[in-house]
């Protein structure tokens, strides 16, 4: 790649400026209630998701008629094994896609979208990222984080009119946001859009740009330099993806997702008008964190949908493989492994279901909520992935292509493993999320006691923080000692006769939630300041609250089905399987924050560092290959040929 002789480095930051620039861009202001944050307090509000929320009837019909059109297309013409094999998607698949209307199946009918609510855009999603996961990525990346979701939230009604047609029914779009030394701290972006006029002029390279090899248009990120009449800051613009100066150095190939359109794009001198930014310069990190509140919903609805297939395999696989004299489901050990994959599929379902019609109901900020789903259903997708290659044995393990080849059916297990592993990474790593989440959950927290803490603040505020402080807790902390769980009646709904009983599990999340609320006031009294770096511990504060999410998602989707007359004892049955597993699950949890090794790793990760563990490292040799650990991104004209390619 090109480099001139001057390399710019990316801008160094400091940690706190680094925090500091996150905390600008988050929506600090809670104007509607959340069923996430509220039980993080202490607070078990079932009232905000039961009954359940539903759709409207026109909804349903429109979304339901969709649903069926997209199955029909996914099944006589989307070859799954070919779009593996070649690493692509047929032309002609996305331009069928384009005939159905799935590029605009979230931009409103009068710019000529569907208009489908976030519920039915994620079942099409999990519909369609079943018959191949590169078509999921591909209309997800288009619609949840490209240039719709964030010109319908932040958009002029100009730029609305102008763009959304063409990305209902025609263009693809991409979000470039990461950077080759630049992921989840944009403090240190370095791709600017220096003013000129009218213009702004674009220079960085952009990496990890899903959908970029074959978008049309891009939502791009860059760092506006402040000037006079700029105030600057982290922007977000339109740009055109043939604009000059715009190469796609490299189509990326991963371990899964081989049909991705994923690509390494280089700005130089690219002239962007003014016309196309999105909101106000600085606006960006806050645009894009934005439309990830419920464009993160995308992901766990698709892993929905990889549960389901997974439980359907190891259904038919299970019971006509015998093992001494028995279908291996018969065997307890195999039989465990089927009863999690179902009972979490549930969940997971229940789980984007539930945020999905809260979002379309838009009563509650859902950002906690959203966050939870993407994290929980990453990481359980995985899990269930995995059990399934497992049950299979060496069938899991071995390819499609060579079971067919040897007169087997062609399950691509292994490939679903290696597809979902990119969902603990993508749109925030599980590591990330644990921290977004945790900054949220302890939000009141920070409110009343932050300045008590903040070194930088003088002691009057300190004082002032003090008092109101004692004033929230005075009156918080009491309300954390007994509640509705330890009432043996209460919940009576969710115990109908003839059913399993999930009253007991609603009155454990209610004590659970309390428990949660008491145990992060204790580590913030004890860490006051230094709670910030005891990531260990707010992981496991969030991955319980993500449980007794799941846990309350589960339950009110089973009583929902009761009362609908569909399944509902079957769905009792898989939500008590669900919350019992949860509960041990929860438990162990709740031991490990008092209970565990992080002062000792942090420890050896020291002695690693610094060599003093060098010794282990020897008797292997590295197959890695020559080269810089992080790619030259240094602004200037590439030499690259351009591979991006347009959809014919």
């Amino acid at each position: 790649m090109s480099a001139p002789s001057a390399q710019r480095p990316t801008p160094k930051v400091s940690e706190r400026e680094a925090r500091q620039v996150a905390e600008d861009a988050r929506e600090r202001d809670w104007r509607k209630p959340s069923f996430a944050k509220e039980l993080f307090l202490g607070r078990f509000r079932l009232d905000l998701i039961h009954p359940h929320p539903l759709p409207a009837g026109e909804d349903v019909r429109r979304g339901e008629e969709f649903l069926a059109r997209l199955r029909e297309f996914c099944e006589t013409r989307v070859d799954g094994a070919l779009i593996e094999r070649e690493a692509r998607i047929p032309d002609e698949v996305i331009n069928g896609l384009k005939e159905l209307g799935a590029l605009g199946m979230k931009i409103d009918v009068k710019y000529g979208g569907l208009g489908l609510t976030q519920v039915y855009y994620n079942r099409a999603l999990a519909l369609a990222g079943s018959a191949s996961p590169a078509i999921g990525a591909l209309l997800s990346a288009h619609q949840s984080i490209g240039v719709p979701q964030p010109l319908k939230t932040f958009g002029s009604q100009e730029q609305k009119d102008t763009f959304l047609p063409r990305l209902a029914r025609t263009d693809i779009s991409a979000f470039l946001l990461t950077e080759p030394d630049v992921g989840s701290d944009p403090a240190r972006l370095a791709t600017s859009a220096v003013p000129d006029g009218d213009d702004y002029v674009l220079d960085g390279v952009k990496l990890w740009t899903t959908n970029g090899v074959v978008a049309d248009l891009l939502v791009v990120m860059a760092r506006v330099p402040k000037s006079e009449g700029h105030q600057g800051g982290i922007t977000a613009f339109v740009v055109e993806a043939d604009a000059p100066g715009i190469t796609v150095e490299h189509r990326n190939a991963f371990m899964g997702l081989r049909g991705i359109e994923n690509g390494v794009t280089r700005f130089h001198q690219v002239r962007v008008p003014a016309a196309n930014r999105i909101g106000p310069e600085g606006a960006g990190l806050k645009i894009a964190l934005t439309t990830l509140n419920t464009g993160r919903l995308s992901l766990p609805a698709m892993c929905v949908g990889s549960g389901k297939w997974c439980l359907k395999i190891a259904r038919e696989w299970s019971a006509v493989r015998e093992q001494w004299g028995r279908p291996v489901a018969k065997h307890e050990a195999v039989g465990a492994k089927i009863s999690f994959i179902a009972a979490t599929t549930f969940a997971l379902e229940a789980v984007v279901d539930l945020a999905s019609q809260m979002a379309d109901e838009n009563r509650n900020d859902i950002r906690i909520e959203a966050a939870l789903a993407k994290l929980y259903g990453s990481e359980m997708g995985c899990l269930i992935a995995d059990e399934l290659v497992q049950i299979r044995g060496g069938r899991g393990f071995e390819t499609a292509t060579s079971l067919a080849a040897r007169g087997e059916r062609a399950v691509p297990a292994e490939q679903m493993l290696r597809d979902m592993r990119i969902n603990r990474i993508f749109e925030g790593s599980t590591e990330i999320m644990h921290l977004l989440i945790a900054r949220e959950a302890v939000d009141a927290h920070l409110k009343v006691a932050g300045d008590i803490i903040d070194p930088d603040k003088p002691l009057s505020a300190k004082a002032r923080a003090g008092a109101n402080a004692a004033g929230f807790y005075a009156k918080w902390l009491p309300k954390l000692v007994a509640g509705p769980g330890q009432l043996p009646r209460t919940y009576a709904e969710f115990h109908p006769a003839g059913h399993a009983d999930l009253a007991t599990h609603l009155r454990y999340v209610e004590r659970a939630s309390r428990k949660l609320a008491r145990s992060t006031f204790y580590a913030m009294s004890r860490w006051q300041g230094r709670m910030e770096t005891k990531q260990g511990f707010l992981g496991r504060i969030v991955d319980i609250g993500a449980e007794l999410f799941a846990m309350s998602a589960a339950c009110v989707r089973a009583e929902h089905l009761r009362v609908a007359d569909d399944h509902g004892r079957e769905a009792y049955q898989l939500a008590d399987a669900f919350c019992r597993q949860a509960r041990i699950r929860v438990e162990e949890l709740f031991t490990r924050l008092w209970s565990n090794t992080d002062d000792l790793d942090r420890r050896v990760v020291d002695g690693v560092l610094s060599g003093t563990y060098g010794w282990l490292e020897e008797g292997v040799v590295d197959p890695s290959g020559e080269g810089p650990w992080i790619a030259d991104a240094t602004p200037g004209p590439s030499t690259e040929e351009n591979v991006h390619r347009k959809i014919r």
